[in-house]
């Protein structure tokens, strides 16, 4: 019998699934122990972080996107009001008007970063946000510190990212796929060791100068990508992966269709009017379908 447990982190729901449910509040503490480590290393909210643990993943993640998740928007962010935990800056007055003008091009950011054994060189002007990057790779090793310690099945949700390890509950990991209660539903099957990422254009936003923002940008000109999608879902060997993809694909609008298909990406589209798109070997929407092909393709 499964057993579940869930909470609030980083100010979004978190949630652990066991194949033993005499093993779920040990599981639980393991996975917070992970998660408060990369916290302190990485968050951007900490004077103390120790931000070069997870700059090789984020500057992975710039490489198999062609920039387009850039470690280094830090500065757009707190420029967007995003400056501080989300709860806090939903609370405070809409930011200061800004001109209705196109933004220039933004210079590319991760290129110009470079880590070269524990020594970081990040160049003045710059300020790495490891957001996203981060809270995959924290969902990544701490399904698979659990998995290790207890020797059990462990799937660990941390706002949109699911990670598992370990062996599968009979059936599958079995995951609803839905950012919003309106949207469209669809529930899938997660093979054993696979993950699956969600981002959202319509969850982490406030207002700023009189506009609802969301927190996902375009890393071409530091603004919030266009929302073409109101969610992008991708299935990969790796919470990483998945989430890395997903964001990317939320960036790229309409080319990451294309994008997509082209690299066998398994992904699930939701337009502005609800409208699916799926693409690699995400299941049809008539059957309820498995991940394990879809999750081992390549998505270099």
């Amino acid at each position: 019998m499964t057993g579940e447990a869930s909470w609030t982190v980083w100010g979004l729901d978190a949630s652990i699934a066991v194949t033993d449910s005499a093993l779920a509040g040990e599981a639980s503490s393991l996975v917070r122990a992970v998660i408060a480590g990369v916290d302190a290393a990485c968050s951007r909210f900490r004077a103390d972080s120790e931000l070069a643990v997870l700059v090789a993943s984020a500057l992975d993640a710039a490489r198999w996107t062609g920039g387009d998740v850039d470690p280094t928007l830090g500065n757009e962010l707190d420029a967007l009001g995003y400056d501080r935990d989300l709860a806090v800056v939903r609370l405070r007055p809409s930011g200061p008007a800004t001109p209705g003008t196109p933004s220039p091009a933004r210079e590319t950011g991760w290129s110009r970063v470079h880590l070269e054994g524990d020594v970081l060189t990040v160049p003045d002007g710059l300020r790495l946000d490891l957001g996203a990057s981060a809270k995959a790779v924290a969902a990544d090793h701490a399904a698979a510190r659990a998995s290790a310690e207890l020797g059990c099945g462990v799937l660990v949700c941390l706002g949109g990212d699911i990670a598992t390890a370990g062996p599968a509950p009979e059936g599958g990991w079995q995951v609803l796929v839905q950012d919003l209660p309106d949207d469209p539903a669809q529930q899938v099957t997660a093979a054993a060791g696979h993950a699956v990422a969600t981002s959202s254009t319509q969850k982490r936003r406030w207002l700023h100068a009189g506009r609802s923002v969301h927190h996902i940008l375009d890393p071409r000109f530091g603004l919030p990508a266009e929302p073409v999608w109101r969610s992008v879902t991708v299935a990969g060997p790796s919470c990483l992966r998945a989430n890395v993809y997903s964001t990317a694909g939320v960036v790229r609008g309409f080319a990451a269709v294309d994008w997509f298909r082209r690299g066998g990406v398994a992904a699930h589209l939701v337009d502005q009017q609800g409208r699916v798109v799926t693409t690699g070997g995400w299941p049809r929407e008539e059957r309820r379908g498995t991940m394990a092909e879809a999750g081992a393709q390549s998505h270099g």
